[in-house]
């Protein structure tokens, strides 16, 4: 299990690519399922008009994400899908990464159930995906990660090289402003489970 000492990371662009290669486990209902992230999403706080908690808005779905490095922020888009993000950095700073995608690596035929869905490549592709296939929903919201308890924690797994990093815009940002085009959404290269695999991507950044 990655320890506390992990979360705790002062810059999130730097705390995002690290994620990749990571696996994140869930052991919901005894079943354990797990997957590497391939895919995360940086959002930093006060100056990010992208951000929940931008200009240090403190609304009741927002609040999760100003505790400490380490806990789950979990919040329901669209009024639908649940969303995984790892709060990150101090406590007060509100500062996440979005987990966008996954490769199923274990439990995947549990996987297929709950988001009835046969085909591995459609399992975990999005991040409404990933949180059906591993049973994460709005009750995690502010989970302690590195808890030994934990119904969803994270492990060490690949190390990924900065040379296979892609980076580009986040999606869905139409409103952000200046923010939109921030080259903020980080992914490996070349890895086939990711969402959106079309968007263009700048490599080498930051």
């Amino acid at each position: 299990m990655i320890p506390y000492s992990f979360y705790v990371n002062q810059d999130i662009l730097d705390i995002s690519k690290k994620l990749l290669g990571k696996r994140l486990h869930s052991k919901i209902g005894g079943v354990e399922t797990a997957g590497i992230i391939v895919e995360t999403e940086a959002y930093r706080g006060s100056d990010d008009k992208a951000c929940h908690a931008y200009g240090g808005n403190r609304s009741p779905r927002s609040l999760s994400m100003y505790k400490e490095g380490g806990h789950a922020y979990v919040y329901i888009c669209y009024g639908i899908h649940p969303l995984f993000n790892i709060v990150t950095s101090s406590k007060g700073k509100a500062e996440v990464v979005l987990i966008r995608a996954l490769q199923p690596v274990k439990g995947i035929e549990e996987m297929k159930l709950r988001r009835n869905q046969h085909k591995e490549i459609n399992l975990c592709n999005g991040p409404g995906k990933l949180t059906q296939a591993l049973g994460i929903t709005k009750l995690h919201n502010e989970a302690i990660l590195y808890n030994s308890t934990a119904e969803i924690w994270l492990e060490e797994g690949m190390n990924i090289p900065n040379d296979d990093i892609l980076t580009g815009p986040r999606v869905g940002l139409s409103t952000a402003q200046e923010c939109m085009n921030w080259p903020w959404r980080f992914r490996i290269k070349g890895n086939k489970f990711t969402s959106k695999p079309n968007t263009v991507y700048y490599e080498g950044y930051p």
